[in-house]
């Protein structure tokens, strides 16, 4: 603070040493010679205030941001609604007809015909020598509607298979 107050007091007493050669020399210009030093002298005493406040409270430490709480992961809204049919599809032979067949019927068809160059429709017993029994069973085009619409769905282990099967197309 004392090395601000110095310098402060040097500039000041340039300052008025000016406004006295002015004063001396140039006597038309006394008044804009006044509003000018009236002008450093209130930038002088900002400066000041400024320093003092500076001196006054400690330096500003960085913010530090808070861990980030783990987010769960949000599941795809397909992913979700096929997880649905999946699950539905073992607990009804309704939603395995209705609901998860058909998906598996369009995943078949695009599979055997970009990968195998097969058409599930026109070729089926390429269809079903490539997809094999159970899936073949599942996505054929003329299965039967269930008989029993509250009967039990697929076993999770034949979902599983047909699953495999229609991957390693």
């Amino acid at each position: 603070m004392r090395d601000g107050l110095g310098r402060a007091g040097r500039v000041l007493a340039l300052a008025t040493l000016a406004l006295v050669v002015v004063i001396a020399f140039l006597p038309g210009r006394t008044a804009i010679a006044i509003r000018v030093y009236a002008l450093v002298l209130c930038g002088l005493v900002l400066l000041l205030v400024v320093g003092a406040l500076r001196s006054a409270y400690p330096p500003a430490r960085p913010l530090r941001a808070k861990p980030r709480q783990a987010k769960t992961p949000v599941r795809p809204p397909t992913l979700a609604r096929l997880e649905r049919e999946a699950a539905l599809g073992v607990d009804g032979s309704f939603a395995l007809h209705y609901r998860l067949r058909p998906r598996l019927r369009a995943l078949a068809v695009v599979r055997l015909a970009t990968r195998r160059g097969i058409s599930l429709d026109d070729e089926p017993e390429a269809a079903r020598e490539a997809l094999g029994p159970l899936t073949w069973e599942l996505v054929q085009r003329d299965r039967p509607d269930p008989e029993n619409r509250l009967a039990g769905g697929i076993p999770l282990s034949a979902l599983a298979e047909v699953v495999d099967s229609l991957e390693r197309l």
